[in-house]
């Protein structure tokens, strides 16, 4: 049956899912793409189905690299519940301390009734090559959220990381702030490329040279010792204000801040990144860019969804702008602030 599906999906121009969609009786395709299908099914003298052979619903995978970053279990919430809106199953996939990893739930996904699925701060490529030529070669519907690496060829729903970031300097250079530290993600991580992109060209239209600015940007893992240990060459620059890629790095920026006996915000001011469940509960306050998160999860689904109904989507991604969210963690310059 696979063979005549995949001869099908090559006559009627759609994928082998939407050709299985229309097999089982589904809602999730248009009138018109189900048109074209059946049509194909009559030339090529396949059976066309009854209305009784309706299937299961069809399952949507939320591949996610851990849940330890809390953005990500908010973006794979705000996912399960649109998709569960539009009577598809999420099934949570994340990388596992015995083993499991997103390989595996590849596998599986592939020997069930896979309707697509979307990937959230990964992409397939971290799935491994065989699971990645399989997904493409079954035509299995994707959208990656926030990828880490390029995808050139993929649908793509991400943050719009530079415009954060100016966003952050042009708060901090207001409160009077001169040297201001980047610290992201590792070398080669997308989003952290854009950040630091977006703060090239903050300074560059300042007239500040690029070996001026440069000693400010620090790489790091994104967890909170990580964070603590990097923003010690930041502060031995002299940067009075840092923007992280991240709330744990943020978090981390503060900790390392306190073990050298500054204070934050007196000493020291810290921006983070995503608005992390808690981050307007820890002390001080983090003044961090909020993801658009629902926002991003509507338009990652009826994405999704769009290829389900076999619209073909040529490589796109869509940037959202995030809200600069301004609480404690940031004050007044302290070469700006009088003396006592």
């Amino acid at each position: 049956m696979a063979k005549k599906v995949d001869q099908v999906a090559e006559f009627a121009g759609v994928s082998a899912v939407t050709v299985r969609r229309v097999l089982n009786g589904s809602e999730l395709v248009s009138p018109a793409t189900r048109e074209r299908v059946l049509r194909a099914l009559d030339v090529l003298g396949i059976r066309r189905p009854t209305p009784v052979e309706v299937e299961r619903a069809a399952m949507v995978g939320l591949v996610v690299p851990d849940l330890q970053n809390p953005v990500f279990p908010a973006f794979a919430e705000a996912l399960a519940g649109r998709l569960n809106k539009r009577g598809l199953i999420p099934v949570l996939c994340t990388r596992t301390a015995d083993g499991v990893s997103e390989a595996n739930y590849i596998d599986m996904l592939l020997a069930q009734n896979i309707g697509g699925i979307v990937f959230i701060g990964s992409s397939y490529a971290d799935a491994g090559a065989e699971q990645g030529a399989a997904l493409k070669e079954r035509g299995v519907p994707m959208v990656l959220v926030n990828a880490a690496d390029e995808n050139l060829d993929a649908v793509q729903v991400s943050a719009d990381d530079g415009h954060a970031v100016q966003q952050a300097l042009t708060h901090l250079t207001g409160m009077g702030h001169e040297r201001i530290g980047l610290l992201i993600g590792p070398v080669g991580h997308v989003p952290s490329t854009r950040k630091l992109a977006g703060f090239a060209e903050f300074w560059q239209a300042r007239g500040v040279a690029r070996e001026t600015w440069l000693p400010w940007v620090g790489h790091a893992l994104f967890t909170l010792e990580a964070g603590a240990t990097a923003v010690a060459g930041l502060l031995r620059e002299g940067v009075t204000g840092v923007v992280c890629g991240s709330d744990a790095l943020a978090l981390g920026a503060v900790r390392g801040a306190r073990r050298q006996g500054l204070n934050v915000p007196r000493d020291l001011s810290v921006v983070g990144f995503d608005d992390s469940a808690l981050m307007g509960a820890v002390d001080p306050a983090l003044t961090t860019a909020r993801q658009p998160v629902a926002a991003m999860a509507s338009a990652a689904v009826e994405a999704l969804l769009r290829q389900m109904e076999g619209q073909v989507i040529g490589p796109e991604t869509t940037l959202f702008q995030t809200e600069l969210i301004v609480r404690a963690s940031t004050s007044m310059s302290p070469r700006r602030r009088p003396s006592q």
